[in-house]
């Protein structure tokens, strides 16, 4: 299997991890990038854009990565308190006022970023349609009231992350998610990553390629049902690639993903300008919860914007101040503080595993013991 990009001889286990995970057939195509103290020390891509394998993944190829998106809506809030115009501390109805109803008066900043708010997702069923209508996802969700106490305990958003804070960040800003953050991350960063995908990139898009076998039963610990089930084939759609889907529907690979999360691991900086103060890369770590998170069932401590590593937790590194968050179906990202270092895999063969999926796992465990020499 022909492995294509550049890897430090440091890391060379990456390169050897990743083109067995391909020849294997556990991917079918992927990316895997590593960042060390802002500069790509591993940027690899290989295999097939298609299930076929008829077209070769390439260097340029995108895909769907699902909730690694939410780490990119929450660096664009993140990007809104570095400059003085979002407090994490702030009730949410001081910027979006028709939210401050139904109980949800003291739901501030911080617990949309950290999931705990209580607003997992609708009060009523959603369709594809209707998460591709903004005003409709957004307005359900400032009328409805929430399902815990706010602050009390995390409930994964899946899909009404994105629309919280984005809603935010559009009240602030004056533009749409997709909009702030192609012109205040990507572009600066010259990334290649879109919330929603222009026109004229859907012959780049590798379709994600669903898992096989039916989805697994629901975690017996789970104690808030959530919906709505977007499939992958739902993702195949136009529908889908247009809409600003803030919490799931972000169009990258590991390269572009691993440029935009290394400003965490590089104290804010980028290689032409600062996009964070090293205050605000911090306040990653304020946490807001820790334990069984209601809706996944696992333990987690999540920060904001991230989780964060701990002992209990599906991803652990050697160090404290580390971030992460991974895709449906097996991407993952981890941001080392400590270590300055940012890891990150895209795939588009899924499986069932979540953020439990060795793939990512295997590799993460390759940066380090590269780190280690």
């Amino acid at each position: 299997m022909e492995i294509h990009g550049i890897c430090s001889d440091q890391f060379g286990a990456v390169r050897e991890v990743f083109a067995d995970s391909l020849r294997s057939g556990a991917d079918v195509g992927a990316s895997v990038a590593v960042h060390l103290d802002g500069e790509p020390v591993v940027d690899l891509w290989g295999g097939y854009a298609d299930p076929a394998r008829t077209r070769p993944w390439e260097r340029d190829t995108l895909t769907n990565v699902w909730s690694m998106t939410k780490t990119m809506t929450a660096l664009c809030a993140l990007v809104l308190v570095d400059r003085g115009e979002l407090d994490l501390r702030a009730p949410v109805g001081k910027y979006w006022p028709e939210f401050g109803t139904a109980g949800k008066d003291r739901i501030e900043i911080r617990h949309l970023l950290g999931h705990t708010a209580g607003l997992p997702d609708w009060d009523q069923p959603m369709t594809l349609g209707d998460l591709c209508d903004w005003e409709k996802a957004t307005s359900l969700l400032a009328r409805q009231q929430p399902r815990w106490l706010p602050g009390t305990a995390s409930g994964y958003h899946r899909f009404t992350h994105g629309f919280l804070i984005g809603e935010v960040i559009r009240r602030i800003s004056q533009q749409t998610i997709g909009t702030f953050f192609a012109d205040q991350i990507a572009a600066p960063l010259d990334a290649d990553f879109h919330i929603g995908l222009p026109a004229e990139d859907d012959h780049r898009v590798s379709e994600v390629i669903p898992a096989p076998g039916p989805a697994p039963e629901a975690n017996p610990r789970v104690t808030i049902p959530v919906g709505p089930y977007v499939t992958a084939q739902d993702t195949w759609t136009t529908q889908w690639h247009r809409a600003e889907i803030p919490a799931a529907a972000g169009y990258g690979n590991a390269r572009s993903v691993a440029a935009i999360q290394s400003v965490l691991t590089s104290g804010g900086r980028t290689p032409s300008t600062r996009l964070l103060s090293e205050a605000t890369c911090r306040a990653v770590f304020e946490e807001q919860s820790h334990g069984i998170d209601l809706v996944l069932g696992i333990p987690l401590r999540f920060g904001i914007g991230y989780a964060l590593n701990a002992d209990d937790a599906p991803v652990t590194t050697a160090n404290d101040r580390t971030s992460y968050w991974g895709g449906r179906g097996g991407s993952l990202i981890v941001n080392d503080h400590d270590a300055r270092m940012t890891i990150t895999y895209v795939m588009n063969r899924m499986t069932h595993l979540g953020l439990a999926d060795p793939r990512g796992h295997k590799l993460l465990r390759a940066a380090y013991e590269a780190l280690a020499y």
